[in-house]
């Protein structure tokens, strides 16, 4: 269901279901949340989450699972939890994440590129938040990201209508930050600045987006990585370049 490759400091996770046009099956949620720990267990400082083939990043849940929901109440529950481990261990990855999207995004691959920090997209991709049409609904913390991301105005347009958006329309209302052909610059861009520096920083993005103005833990880190060896390091680069 997914491939992981280390290149230095950058980590690419691929969805490789082409079968499936990378749906992701009730397992495939715990072996995510375990590809993205394996990444940073690997020192990796930036990951970027792709699909392949080129033009399908996530078809969203695989339905086929959807038959068992019907008559087993557990099987919804794990179906639940198995998502929550997925995205969560995505969202929390004390590195920075990108999802880049080349193609069709619909349904709980939408929620995936949500978990990440950035969202790239190239000019074909599509996206389609689809529940409604299936009679069912979207996690509750998933559309609190959407919401965050949109405002509540397009939210509800994307849920109540179900409709195919493209890159542009993304681009225009939030959900997506940049349109590329590619991540790799941005990416490069990343992991040429200092590993600490990027862990902290994203877990002050984090605070902030709950809504908190401070936090004693950050205060002592801001105070700590002024002490480091990095920033001794950086800074005699930059003199030395005078």
């Amino acid at each position: 269901m997914f491939d992981l490759a280390i290149d230095g400091p950058i980590a690419r996770l691929r969805l490789s279901r082409p079968e499936a046009r990378n749906a992701i099956p009730l397992s495939g949620w715990t072996e995510m949340a375990s590809e993205v720990a394996r990444a940073v267990d690997n020192d990796a400082q930036v990951l970027i989450l792709s699909g392949v083939p080129d033009g399908v990043f996530c078809a969203g849940a695989d339905i086929s699972d959807f038959d068992s929901f019907l008559a087993d109440p557990d099987a919804r529950t794990r179906f639940r939890q198995a998502i929550r481990q997925g995205l969560d261990g995505l969202r929390d990855l004390p590195i920075p994440t990108i999802a880049f999207i080349e193609g069709a995004c619909y349904g709980a691959g939408v929620a995936v590129a949500m978990a990440c920090d950035i969202r790239i997209v190239a000019p074909q991709a599509q996206f389609a938040i689809t529940p409604a049409k299936l009679g069912i609904s979207y996690p509750q913390e998933d559309v609190h990201r959407l919401v965050s991301l949109v405002g509540e105005g397009q939210a509800a347009r994307l849920l109540f209508t179900a409709a195919s958006i493209d890159a542009e329309e993304a681009h225009r209302i939030g959900l997506v930050e940049l349109l590329a052909d590619s991540p790799d610059e941005l990416a490069s861009a990343f992991a040429a600045n200092a590993p600490n520096s990027l862990r902290t920083l994203k877990r002050s993005l984090r605070l902030a987006a709950k809504g908190a103005a401070s936090d004693e833990a950050q205060d002592q880190a801001f105070e700590n990585l002024l002490g480091s060896e990095a920033l001794a390091e950086r800074l005699a680069r930059y003199r030395s370049r005078k």
